[in-house]
């Protein structure tokens, strides 16, 4: 019945750090759509793409418990995972965890772990060929 997924929503505490985590360190695309009432922000990557609510002025319908930090995240990369590093490091992002091995959707792949500026987990990684 599912075959894949289309999008997920971040609540975040402060937008603006967000935006620059996700389009700056991460490489993603902010667009704005429109939806009946309201503008709203995205963030694209690939076909898929991240709703952004602030908290507290969140979208309806949302959550039942849309909290900025809540979020556990897994990104497979589209460079080696050393380059994925080395752009963590030039902008001063803390690697809390990794590389290590974990198991992704498909097969085996290798991961780093960083905290997004909400304190959401942030997984990157590659798959190992």
């Amino acid at each position: 019945m599912i075959d894949h997924i289309d999008h997920v929503v971040l609540t975040t505490r402060d937008l603006k750090a967000c935006i620059r985590f996700y389009t700056d360190v991460l490489g993603m695309k902010l667009e704005t759509f429109e939806t009946p009432g309201a503008q709203r922000l995205a963030l694209r990557f690939g076909e898929q793409k991240i709703n952004l609510h602030e908290w507290g002025r969140e979208f309806e319908p949302r959550a039942h418990v849309a909290v900025p930090g809540s979020l556990d995240l897994c990104f497979i990369a589209d460079r080696p995972l050393d380059d994925v590093v080395a752009k963590l490091q030039a902008a001063r992002i803390r690697i809390i965890e990794g590389p290590v091995k974990k198991t992704g959707a498909v097969g085996p792949i290798r991961s780093v772990y960083v905290r997004d500026p909400d304190l959401n987990l942030v997984e990157i990684s590659v798959y190992e060929s």
